[in-house]
């Protein structure tokens, strides 16, 4: 079962983490958009090793920078759909549609404010006070499942 719905790394930082998203991608059928450049070789053993040989069941593609993804996207008429604590509006409050990109930033600086601006809408997962951010591919997990549910699963 392959959805439309596709998740979109902006340069990220941590090779377990885009494995476990590849890993998450290739196990619910939505393809993955990796933004480059990422803060590690992409055949990173680390990579290789989280999502272990879920990756070559997964559907990635590699794009060389925020501008040339951009220009994609356009080509596509995609909703771009940034996930981050800077937002207002509750993932769960969002109508998802099929064909949206979930776009998830760097772990280390998210994304900058030319991208934020970019976005369709800005969503967050509601956190306990205090708390800076939850892991990103637990949030890919959890915002990845929502948009599903009311899209795939329904």
């Amino acid at each position: 079962m392959m959805t439309d719905l596709r998740l979109a790394l902006y340069q990220p930082d941590i090779p377990g983490n885009t494995g476990t998203i590849l890993r998450l991608a290739a196990c619910l059928g939505f393809a993955v958009d990796l933004i480059e450049p990422a803060g590690f070789d992409v055949s990173d053993r680390n990579l290789k090793r989280s999502g272990m040989d879920y990756i070559a069941a997964a559907s990635l593609t590699r794009h060389v920078s925020w501008d040339r993804f951009e220009a994609w996207r356009l080509t596509t008429g995609r909703r771009l759909i940034l996930a981050s604590t800077k937002a207002a509006d509750r993932y769960t409050d969002l109508a998802f549609r099929p064909d949206d990109i979930l776009l998830f930033g760097r772990e280390s600086a998210g994304v900058p404010d030319q991208v934020h601006e970019k976005a369709d809408a800005r969503i967050l997962i509601p956190m306990v006070e205090g708390q800076r951010s939850i892991n990103v591919a637990v949030s890919a997990a959890m915002i990845v499942g929502e948009a599903m549910r009311q899209t795939v699963w329904a």
